[in-house]
C-alpha cells in the first residue's frame, strides 16, 4: 500500500481522492462507522434526499477559494440561505423582538448539504478503498521507509506514507505514536476540536409554514435551550425545516434528554406558531456523546474555535512517512469546511511531490 489515510471526514478523503486520482494506491481507514466525520446528515424515509444537516452548514465560496475550485471541481451547486422576513429575538427585553436580522453576506449552503462532498468524494475513491470499523490503536515505524498502522482488533497494515486525518486531540489520547516528539503530542492536546461539545437540533416539518407569517425562520435567543435558529428548508422546498444550536451544556443535554425534546418544542412554539409543536421529526446530533470526536479536554474547556496551530502540527515526520491533515491543521479557516478542504489537498500534493 502507498498511502493508508487514518480518519474519512471531508479531510481524510479529499486527501485520498487526490492521490487515487493520480494513480496512488490509498487506503482510508475510519474508526466510526459511517464516514464523513463531523459531517452528517438527516435523509428522508427512503434515504435517497438528504433534508437537513447534523453537522456544518455554511460555505463562503466568494470568499472561500478552495471550497470555490471543489464544488466547480465536483459539479455541486448551491443555493442561498433563506433569511427574508422578521426574526424573533427572546430575553432582551420583556417582551420577544419582531425585526429583520442581517445575513452574512457570500454565505450559501449545499445542495444535497455538505454530505455530497462527502459522497461525490466517497464514489469518485471507491468503495473497496474505504474501511469503517477500523480504530487504530498504533502507528510505529517498520524500519527506514515503512509504517505500520496496527488495529485494535490486532491487524497490522504497512504503508509507504501515513495521513493523519482524525481530530488532533483524539489522536494524541487514543494512538500512540513513539516516534512523536513531546511537543507534538503537546501541540495535539492544545488545539480544540470544532463542534466537538456542540449539540445541533434538527427539527423537519411537512412545510416552512413560518414564511407564511413573514418570518425568516431565524430566532436568537438568551433564554433558549436553542440559542440560535435557522431556516433550513432544503433547496427543493420539501420539506421545511428548521436546525438551532443547543445552549445547554453537554451533563444537562445527557441528563435530561426528554426536557430538551419538550422544551426546544415549547421554544419553536412560543417563537413561530402552534404549528411548530407537531414536527415530523426532531433530531438531535450531539457530538459530545461521540468518542471519535470528542475527549476529555474538549469537555473540560469552554467551547472555542481553534485559532491557527503551531508550524509543528503541519510538518512531515520520519523523513516524510507521517503527516497531519484534519482541518484545524489548516493555515486557511481551520476547523471549517474550507479548512478541511485545503488540507487534505495540499497534504496529498506534498506526498505526490516525494512518492511519484
Amino acid at each position: 500500500m502507498d498511502v493508508v489515510i487514518i480518519g474519512a471526514g471531508l479531510s481524510g478523503l479529499t486527501a485520498a481522492a487526490t492521490l487515487h486520482e493520480a494513480g496512488i494506491s490509498v487506503q482510508v481507514l475510519e474508526a466510526d462507522a459511517q464516514i464523513g466525520g463531523r459531517i452528517r446528515s438527516v435523509r428522508d424515509s427512503d434515504g435517497t434526499q438528504v433534508v437537513a444537516d447534523l453537522g456544518p452548514t455554511w460555505v463562503w465560496p466568494k470568499y472561500q477559494p478552495v471550497v470555490a475550485r471543489w464544488l466547480n471541481k465536483l459539479d455541486i451547486k448551491t443555493f442561498e440561505q433563506f433569511n427574508e422576513g422578521n426574526a424573533v429575538i427572546t430575553g432582551y427585553g420583556p417582551e420577544p423582538l419582531y425585526q429583520p436580522m442581517p445575513g452574512q453576506d457570500g454565505m450559501v449552503r449545499i445542495v444535497g448539504g455538505p454530505t455530497t462532498l462527502i459522497d461525490t468524494l466517497a464514489e469518485r475513491l471507491g468503495s473497496s478503498n474505504i474501511r469503517t470499523g477500523a480504530v487504530v490503536a498504533e502507528l510505529s515505524e517498520d524500519g527506514p521507509e515503512r509504517m505500520n498502522i496496527c488495529l485494535d482488533s490486532g491487524e497490522m497494515i504497512t504503508a509507504r506514507r501515513v495521513i493523519v486525518a482524525a481530530p488532533l486531540r483524539v489522536v494524541a489520547t487514543t494512538i500512540r505514536m513513539p516516534w512523536a516528539p513531546p511537543s507534538l503530542i503537546k501541540a495535539m492536546r492544545e488545539i480544540p476540536t470544532w463542534m466537538s461539545s456542540h449539540a445541533k437540533a434538527v427539527v423537519i416539518y411537512d412545510r416552512p409554514f413560518w414564511r407564511d407569517a413573514g418570518l425568516s425562520g431565524r430566532i436568537a435567543s438568551r433564554t433558549g435551550p436553542l440559542v440560535e435558529v435557522h431556516d433550513h428548508t432544503c433547496a427543493e422546498m420539501k420539506p421545511g425545516a428548521l436546525f438551532g444550536f443547543v445552549g445547554w451544556s453537554p451533563e444537562q443535554r445527557q441528563s435530561s434528554p426528554a426536557q430538551l425534546r419538550q422544551e426546544i418544542l415549547d421554544q419553536l412554539s412560543d417563537c413561530l406558531g402552534k404549528a411548530a409543536a407537531n414536527p415530523l421529526e426532531l433530531v438531535i446530533q450531539d457530538w459530545a456523546t461521540n468518542p471519535q470526536i470528542v475527549t476529555e479536554l474538549d469537555l473540560a474547556q469552554p467551547v472555542d474555535h481553534p485559532d491557527v496551530g503551531p508550524d509543528n502540527l503541519r510538518e512531515k515526520y520520519l523523513d516524510g512517512r507521517v503527516q497531519f491533515a484534519v482541518s484545524e491543521v489548516s493555515e486557511r479557516s481551520p476547523g471549517l469546511i474550507e479548512g478541511a478542504l485545503a488540507i487534505g489537498e495540499s497534504t496529498a500534493f506534498d506526498f505526490l511531490s516525494t512518492v511519484v
